[in-house]
């Protein structure tokens, strides 16, 4: 089955743990569901799977039964709050890079049966810059890079833009400040970032906003709520919503970029070529 319709395919990544990287995921993901997208939140962290337990889901099936055959992707989907539907990784997976050739015909037969159900393919990848989350975000077609008032984060995030820049081809990159105290913490912490990758490297970087500090997210974590949904009125959930709707404007892109087949062919090749 071949994909028709174009679908937003987005990583959302940070190089550095402990950034809010799956909550953003999460939470827009939602967000971006309340504006009637349908939205699939896929967990790429193949290593340690955390978006099915942060939503106090229980997934007796996951992405590794699809990439053996057991299972098809419906059948392994859960269905998260707002109508998100979650494709769920689990521990214990091989590695993305060591797929076999009969893997990623599994995995791209999946994913195209489910094109006419789909507005935007949503990927939460693992923390650092392993091959499996190089090959991920190298393939989407946009890439949200989540930093926090931290130096390691800051260092982080320029060493993964830098390898996705300078040896895969990859120019554009949006910019989310989270945990934030103020607005300007937000501006200063990308125009840190923005300094460093304009002095040294040729990509571009926008800003997106920033999502404050707020300590409904940890109350949100405990209850394993989203926390869209725990205070949707806090200012964070505001500031998620805010972003979401930027993230909507996106055009989506035309043939061969705007193809789900196209984010599927372009990990196919970025694994092979890893091997």
């Amino acid at each position: 089955m071949s994909v028709n319709r174009p679908v937003k395919v987005i990583a959302v990544t940070g190089g550095k743990g402990g950034v809010g990287k799956t909550n953003l995921s999460v939470n827009l993901s939602i967000a971006l569901a309340e504006l009637s997208r349908r939205v699939i939140l896929l967990d790429a962290d193949l290593g340690l799977a955390n978006v099915d337990v942060l939503l106090g889901l229980h997934a007796k099936h996951t992405l590794a039964d699809v990439l053996d055959g057991s299972m098809s992707l419906r059948d392994v989907m859960l269905n998260g709050p707002g109508g998100v539907k979650v494709v769920p990784a689990s521990s214990g997976v091989q590695q993305m890079t060591h797929l076999t050739p009969q893997e990623h015909a599994a995995l791209i037969y999946a994913f195209n049966e489910l094109s006419d159900q789909l507005d935007i393919l949503m990927i939460d990848t693992a923390a650092g810059i392993s091959e499996t989350v190089v090959s991920f975000v190298r393939a989407a077609q946009e890439v949200i890079i989540v930093v926090c008032d931290e130096p390691s984060s800051i260092t982080d995030a320029y060493a993964l833009i830098k390898l996705l820049n300078s040896e895969h081809g990859v120019f554009r990159f949006r910019v989310i400040a989270n945990m934030t105290r103020t607005n300007q913490e937000g501006i200063n912490l990308f125009n840190k970032l923005n300094g460093v990758c304009d002095r040294f490297l040729d990509a571009s970087l926008q800003y997106l906003g920033h999502v404050p500090f707020d300590e409904n997210v940890r109350k949100a974590v405990q209850k394993r709520q989203p926390l869209i949904e725990f205070a949707p009125r806090s200012k964070a959930s505001a500031a998620v919503r805010v972003i979401a709707q930027k993230i909507d404007q996106w055009p989506v892109q035309a043939s061969p970029r705007g193809h789900l087949e196209f984010f599927l062919e372009r990990l196919v090749t970025a694994n092979a070529g890893a091997c």
